[in-house]
């Protein structure tokens, strides 16, 4: 009857160990040139305006987004691989600008203030939710370029979800490439 209760013992110690080792939360990643976007597939680095890193449990590197408003779209997605253990996006209230937003300044999301419905454009051209570290920093880059104050959870999904008419030139490839009638 002692080895039984010691497989017992034992089980439940491990799980003990598993599970404070599955709510830790991983810290921010430094933004690296190996960074690629999770749906766009090109470097993040060479992109402007605010960035964002998800952590989901079980994978040992975060996906990253060269705009905070696709990670913000991702999270509304109904089907994940994994579950999501913690968001980080650029703090652009440390931001040197909109161009070099930072490798290392990054905020949990859930902690962030965002200027949502700005005339900002993020790195792939379309309307950006921007973040800060501070509701000052959010309150004086909305006083320029508009919008509202919102938390993670605030922000709505057609800010984040859906097309976006982003205007090519007369001479662009796609342009040139299209059939008339």
């Amino acid at each position: 009857m002692k080895f039984p209760a010691a497989i017992a013992l034992l089980a439940l110690a491990l799980s003990g160990c598993s599970g404070s080792a599955l709510t830790e939360t991983p810290g921010p990643v430094a933004m690296t040139e190996d960074a690629v976007g999770h749906y766009c597939q090109m470097n993040v680095i060479d992109h402007s305006g605010p960035k964002a890193q998800i952590h989901l449990a079980g994978l040992p590197a975060p996906l990253w987004f060269a705009q905070v408003r696709d990670a913000v779209a991702f999270l509304r997605e109904p089907e994940k691989v994994a579950d999501v253990t913690v968001v980080y996006v650029s703090d652009m209230a440390r931001a040197e600008s909109w161009e070099i937003p930072g490798d290392e300044n990054w905020i949990a999301a859930d902690k962030a203030t965002f200027v949502v419905g700005s005339d900002a454009k993020g790195g792939m051209g379309a309307p950006e939710v921007v973040p800060f570290g501070t509701e000052d920093a959010a309150k004086a880059f909305m006083a320029k370029h508009g919008g509202r104050l919102m938390r993670l959870d605030d922000i709505p999904s057609e800010a984040v979800l859906g097309g976006v008419d982003i205007p090519h030139e007369e001479n662009s490839p796609t342009m040139q490439h299209q059939t008339k009638d």
